[in-house]
């Protein structure tokens, strides 16, 4: 059976580098066989949750924008990447408001995304992973993948600060595309 990849990327940047190596990982999904959704967040109508708990009773988000279309998608995906560039020493707004509306996932059966492999890849603009914060998304990751018994199969993280930055580092493609690999990939 085929699987089935999703793609989310973060980045306001239509070529920013995070969504460049999200191009790259989607390469490798495809050419492992996999059938691959790419989503740009900046790009779609995403409201913040509200915290009305209506989901928790009906197991339905009430709120109706894109996620409308996207928890179908979320549900029947064999892997998820989600690439982000680091804002404020975290991931950006557009990742987190579409992470935050996970919590319609989450039913008294658990998370809709229990067991779904995982990937990350960010980019910052400083010099390494601990002052640019990008440690910080990678704990977030972590901890939240972890509470809802996710597998990350890899993480993907760079200094990359102009747009296009990343098509110079051959080496930082080559593991984006690597990780996509393995993600269309039956473990």
């Amino acid at each position: 059976m085929t699987r089935q990849v999703l793609i989310f990327k973060g980045s306001p940047r239509v070529k920013g580098n995070s969504s460049l190596l999200a191009d790259q990982a989607a390469e490798g999904a495809r050419n492992a066989g996999a059938q691959v959704e790419c989503f740009a967040l900046h790009q779609m109508n995403i409201h913040p949750c509200d915290a009305c708990d209506t989901c928790r009773e009906t197991g339905v988000c009430v709120l109706m924008d894109d996620m409308q279309k996207l928890y179908p998608k979320l549900h029947q995906a064999d892997a998820i990447l989600i690439a982000s560039p680091i804002y404020w020493f975290t991931i950006n707004a557009q990742t987190k408001l579409f992470i935050d509306r996970w919590y319609a996932l989450e039913t008294h059966h658990g998370n809709a995304l229990r067991g779904k492999h995982f990937g990350i890849i960010l980019t910052y603009g400083d010099s390494d992973l601990y002052n640019s914060g990008g440690i910080n998304a990678i704990h977030t990751f972590q901890s939240m993948l972890g509470y809802i018994q996710a597998h990350i199969v890899g993480i993907v993280y760079g200094t990359a600060n102009e747009e296009g930055d990343v098509l110079n580092q051959p080496a930082l493609l080559r593991k984006a595309y690597q990780l996509g690999m393995e993600l269309g990939t039956d473990a």
